[in-house]
Protein backbone atom coordinates (compact mmCIF):
# COMPACT_ATOMS: atom_id res chain seq x y z
CA UNK A 1 0.00 0.00 0.00
CA UNK A 2 2.88 2.45 1.00
CA UNK A 3 4.11 1.65 -2.60
CA UNK A 4 1.15 2.68 -4.47
CA UNK A 5 1.08 6.03 -1.90
CA UNK A 6 4.13 7.09 -3.24
CA UNK A 7 3.93 6.84 -7.04
CA UNK A 8 1.03 8.56 -6.79
CA UNK A 9 2.74 11.06 -4.49
CA UNK A 10 5.35 11.46 -7.37
CA UNK A 11 2.78 11.11 -10.52
CA UNK A 12 1.04 14.16 -8.69
CA UNK A 13 3.85 16.15 -8.79
CA UNK A 14 4.51 16.82 -11.97
CA UNK A 15 1.64 19.11 -12.88
CA UNK A 16 2.54 21.01 -10.12
CA UNK A 17 6.33 21.26 -10.82
CA UNK A 18 5.38 22.26 -14.55
CA UNK A 19 2.53 24.41 -13.03
CA UNK A 20 5.35 26.47 -11.08
CA UNK A 21 7.85 26.86 -13.82
CA UNK A 22 4.96 28.23 -16.05
CA UNK A 23 4.18 30.41 -13.19
CA UNK A 24 8.00 31.75 -12.64
CA UNK A 25 7.69 32.58 -16.03
CA UNK A 26 3.87 34.54 -16.15
CA UNK A 27 5.04 36.04 -13.02
CA UNK A 28 7.73 37.91 -14.22
CA UNK A 29 5.34 39.61 -16.99
CA UNK A 30 8.14 39.46 -19.74
CA UNK A 31 8.52 37.67 -23.05
CA UNK A 32 5.68 37.35 -26.06
CA UNK A 33 2.10 36.07 -25.41
CA UNK A 34 0.47 35.54 -28.53
CA UNK A 35 -3.13 37.07 -29.53
CA UNK A 36 -3.18 35.31 -32.79
CA UNK A 37 -6.49 35.75 -35.11
CA UNK A 38 -6.88 39.46 -32.62
CA UNK A 39 -6.55 42.38 -34.21
CA UNK A 40 -4.30 45.84 -33.21
CA UNK A 41 -6.15 48.64 -31.86
CA UNK A 42 -7.24 51.46 -34.91
CA UNK A 43 -6.41 55.15 -34.62
CA UNK A 44 -2.64 54.49 -32.68
CA UNK A 45 -0.57 57.91 -33.37
CA UNK A 46 2.75 57.18 -34.05
CA UNK A 47 5.45 59.54 -35.01
CA UNK A 48 7.66 58.36 -38.92
CA UNK A 49 11.02 59.67 -39.26
CA UNK A 50 10.41 62.56 -40.86
CA UNK A 51 8.73 63.84 -37.34
CA UNK A 52 5.25 63.54 -39.33
CA UNK A 53 2.04 62.57 -37.44
CA UNK A 54 0.82 59.40 -39.03
CA UNK A 55 -2.30 56.27 -37.73
CA UNK A 56 -0.59 53.12 -37.40
CA UNK A 57 -3.46 51.25 -38.98
CA UNK A 58 -3.85 53.20 -42.13
CA UNK A 59 -0.22 52.41 -42.87
CA UNK A 60 -0.72 48.76 -43.15
CA UNK A 61 -2.20 47.89 -46.13
CA UNK A 62 -0.13 45.03 -46.81
CA UNK A 63 1.20 42.33 -45.38
CA UNK A 64 2.93 43.55 -42.21
CA UNK A 65 5.63 42.23 -40.17
CA UNK A 66 6.12 44.06 -36.86
CA UNK A 67 9.04 44.77 -34.65
CA UNK A 68 9.45 45.87 -31.21
CA UNK A 69 13.17 47.82 -30.20
CA UNK A 70 14.50 50.72 -28.72
CA UNK A 71 17.41 52.87 -29.99
CA UNK A 72 19.62 52.42 -27.23
CA UNK A 73 19.49 48.86 -26.59
CA UNK A 74 22.89 47.37 -26.34
CA UNK A 75 21.78 44.17 -26.34
CA UNK A 76 18.94 41.67 -28.27
CA UNK A 77 17.63 44.59 -30.59
CA UNK A 78 20.95 44.43 -32.59
CA UNK A 79 20.45 41.10 -33.67
CA UNK A 80 16.95 41.65 -34.50
CA UNK A 81 17.34 44.36 -36.64
CA UNK A 82 20.45 42.45 -38.24
CA UNK A 83 17.84 39.27 -38.82
CA UNK A 84 15.19 41.60 -40.35
CA UNK A 85 17.81 43.34 -42.68
CA UNK A 86 19.60 39.87 -44.18
CA UNK A 87 16.26 38.08 -44.44
CA UNK A 88 15.08 41.29 -46.55
CA UNK A 89 18.40 40.69 -48.85
CA UNK A 90 17.94 37.37 -48.93
CA UNK A 91 14.03 36.50 -49.65
CA UNK A 92 12.82 36.79 -52.97
CA UNK A 93 10.08 38.70 -52.45
CA UNK A 94 9.91 42.08 -52.61
CA UNK A 95 9.74 44.60 -50.20
CA UNK A 96 7.50 47.07 -50.73
CA UNK A 97 5.22 45.63 -53.17
CA UNK A 98 4.91 42.08 -51.69
CA UNK A 99 5.17 43.35 -47.87
CA UNK A 100 6.37 45.80 -45.49
CA UNK A 101 8.39 46.07 -41.89
CA UNK A 102 7.44 48.27 -39.27
CA UNK A 103 9.58 49.16 -36.69
CA UNK A 104 8.15 50.64 -33.44
CA UNK A 105 10.71 52.05 -30.57
CA UNK A 106 8.81 51.18 -27.10
CA UNK A 107 10.87 53.93 -25.59
CA UNK A 108 9.06 57.09 -25.33
CA UNK A 109 12.25 58.87 -24.97
CA UNK A 110 13.40 57.87 -28.35
CA UNK A 111 12.76 60.20 -31.09
CA UNK A 112 12.58 60.59 -34.82
CA UNK A 113 16.35 61.85 -35.10
CA UNK A 114 17.89 58.50 -33.44
CA UNK A 115 15.66 57.11 -35.43
CA UNK A 116 17.45 58.02 -38.64
CA UNK A 117 20.59 57.29 -37.18
CA UNK A 118 19.87 53.85 -36.00
CA UNK A 119 17.54 53.03 -39.56
CA UNK A 120 21.08 54.12 -41.59
CA UNK A 121 23.19 51.71 -39.76
CA UNK A 122 20.74 48.73 -41.09
CA UNK A 123 19.90 49.69 -44.51
CA UNK A 124 23.35 50.66 -45.83
CA UNK A 125 24.03 47.15 -46.98
CA UNK A 126 20.53 46.30 -48.57
CA UNK A 127 21.20 45.82 -52.34
CA UNK A 128 18.33 47.29 -53.22
CA UNK A 129 18.24 51.12 -51.68
CA UNK A 130 14.79 52.49 -53.05
CA UNK A 131 12.93 49.59 -50.75
CA UNK A 132 13.89 50.95 -47.66
CA UNK A 133 11.09 53.40 -47.44
CA UNK A 134 9.13 50.71 -47.12
CA UNK A 135 10.94 49.88 -43.63
CA UNK A 136 8.89 51.97 -41.49
CA UNK A 137 10.20 53.07 -38.00
CA UNK A 138 7.92 54.53 -35.82
CA UNK A 139 8.56 56.19 -32.41
CA UNK A 140 5.81 57.57 -29.93
CA UNK A 141 3.83 58.17 -26.42
CA UNK A 142 3.78 55.98 -23.33
CA UNK A 143 0.19 55.52 -24.14
CA UNK A 144 -0.32 54.62 -27.89
CA UNK A 145 3.24 52.41 -26.90
CA UNK A 146 1.30 50.29 -24.19
CA UNK A 147 -1.74 49.98 -26.31
CA UNK A 148 0.37 48.38 -29.33
CA UNK A 149 2.40 46.25 -27.34
CA UNK A 150 -0.48 45.26 -24.76
CA UNK A 151 -2.64 43.98 -28.27
CA UNK A 152 0.26 42.00 -30.00
CA UNK A 153 1.40 40.59 -26.28
CA UNK A 154 4.71 41.74 -26.38
CA UNK A 155 5.75 42.42 -22.90
CA UNK A 156 8.90 43.90 -21.24
CA UNK A 157 10.16 45.42 -17.81
CA UNK A 158 12.12 49.22 -17.62
CA UNK A 159 15.41 48.82 -15.82
CA UNK A 160 17.30 51.95 -15.18
CA UNK A 161 17.44 53.35 -18.72
CA UNK A 162 17.42 50.16 -20.51
CA UNK A 163 14.64 47.36 -20.69
CA UNK A 164 14.91 43.51 -20.21
CA UNK A 165 12.67 42.22 -23.55
CA UNK A 166 12.45 39.57 -26.21
CA UNK A 167 12.90 39.68 -29.97
CA UNK A 168 9.77 38.45 -32.48
CA UNK A 169 8.78 39.79 -35.75
CA UNK A 170 4.91 39.78 -35.94
CA UNK A 171 3.10 38.84 -39.06
CA UNK A 172 -0.17 41.52 -39.68
CA UNK A 173 -2.98 41.09 -42.49
CA UNK A 174 -3.55 43.56 -44.51
CA UNK A 175 -7.19 44.50 -42.15
CA UNK A 176 -4.65 44.17 -39.10
CA UNK A 177 -4.87 40.86 -37.90
CA UNK A 178 -2.20 39.01 -35.88
CA UNK A 179 -1.49 35.90 -37.87
CA UNK A 180 1.55 34.61 -36.67
CA UNK A 181 4.59 35.64 -34.45
CA UNK A 182 8.28 34.51 -35.52
CA UNK A 183 10.37 34.37 -31.93
CA UNK A 184 14.19 34.94 -32.04
CA UNK A 185 16.85 37.36 -34.04
CA UNK A 186 17.42 34.87 -36.94
CA UNK A 187 14.63 34.41 -39.85
CA UNK A 188 14.75 32.03 -42.53
CA UNK A 189 13.57 33.69 -45.97
CA UNK A 190 10.89 30.29 -45.79
CA UNK A 191 9.44 31.09 -42.89
CA UNK A 192 9.36 35.00 -43.51
CA UNK A 193 7.83 34.55 -47.01
CA UNK A 194 5.23 31.47 -45.34
CA UNK A 195 4.20 34.30 -42.78
CA UNK A 196 3.77 36.51 -45.30
CA UNK A 197 1.60 34.41 -47.32
CA UNK A 198 -0.71 33.72 -44.39
CA UNK A 199 -1.29 37.44 -43.66
CA UNK A 200 -2.13 38.18 -47.28
CA UNK A 201 -4.93 35.89 -46.81
CA UNK A 202 -5.71 36.40 -43.18
CA UNK A 203 -4.41 32.75 -42.41
CA UNK A 204 -3.11 32.66 -38.63
CA UNK A 205 -0.62 29.62 -37.74
CA UNK A 206 0.57 28.62 -34.39
CA UNK A 207 4.36 29.23 -33.45
CA UNK A 208 6.14 25.90 -33.20
CA UNK A 209 9.16 27.19 -31.23
CA UNK A 210 7.44 27.79 -27.93
CA UNK A 211 9.55 25.00 -25.92
CA UNK A 212 12.36 27.42 -26.91
CA UNK A 213 11.13 29.83 -24.10
CA UNK A 214 10.80 27.13 -21.71
CA UNK A 215 14.23 26.30 -22.13
CA UNK A 216 15.96 29.39 -22.35
CA UNK A 217 16.16 33.01 -20.25
CA UNK A 218 17.15 36.16 -20.46
CA UNK A 219 20.17 37.13 -18.84
CA UNK A 220 19.61 41.00 -18.13
CA UNK A 221 23.20 41.08 -17.19
CA UNK A 222 24.51 39.33 -20.32
CA UNK A 223 22.03 40.95 -22.26
CA UNK A 224 21.39 37.36 -23.83
CA UNK A 225 19.55 34.47 -23.69
CA UNK A 226 20.89 31.33 -21.68
CA UNK A 227 20.06 27.55 -21.42
CA UNK A 228 17.59 27.62 -18.00
CA UNK A 229 20.03 24.56 -16.88
CA UNK A 230 18.73 24.28 -13.61
CA UNK A 231 14.64 24.20 -14.87
CA UNK A 232 15.75 21.15 -17.38
CA UNK A 233 17.39 19.15 -14.81
CA UNK A 234 14.78 19.29 -12.88
CA UNK A 235 12.32 17.87 -15.21
CA UNK A 236 15.12 15.32 -16.40
CA UNK A 237 15.22 14.33 -12.97
CA UNK A 238 11.71 13.81 -12.23
CA UNK A 239 11.01 11.63 -15.35
CA UNK A 240 14.31 9.49 -14.03
CA UNK A 241 12.97 9.05 -10.86
CA UNK A 242 9.46 7.95 -12.11
CA UNK A 243 10.41 5.66 -14.48
CA UNK A 244 12.88 4.13 -11.83
CA UNK A 245 9.81 3.17 -9.60
CA UNK A 246 7.79 2.07 -12.77
CA UNK A 247 10.38 -0.57 -12.97
CA UNK A 248 11.12 -1.36 -9.95
CA UNK A 249 7.18 -1.66 -9.22
CA UNK A 250 6.59 -4.01 -12.08
CA UNK A 251 9.79 -5.29 -11.57
CA UNK A 252 8.51 -6.66 -8.18
CA UNK A 253 5.41 -7.48 -9.25
CA UNK A 254 6.21 -9.77 -11.82
CA UNK A 255 8.20 -11.98 -9.01
CA UNK A 256 5.81 -14.24 -7.48
CA UNK A 257 6.69 -17.24 -5.27
CA UNK A 258 6.90 -20.77 -6.49
CA UNK A 259 4.20 -22.75 -4.41
CA UNK A 260 6.10 -26.03 -2.37
CA UNK A 261 5.00 -29.21 -3.98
Amino acid sequence: MKKYTFLLFILLLIPSFLSAQVQEVNDGELGIYEHLDEYIPQNLVFTDLNGQEVVLDSLINKPTLLSFVYFSCPGICNPLLNGISDVIDKSDMKLGKDYQVITISFNPKDTPELGRQKKENYVHSLKHKKDVNHWIWLTGNQENIDKITNATGFKYIPQGDDFIHTATLIAISPKGKITRYLNGTYFLPFDVKMSVVEAAKGNSSPTINRVLEFCFSYDPEGKRYVFNITRIAGIIILIIAIITLLILFLGKKKKTKIPNA
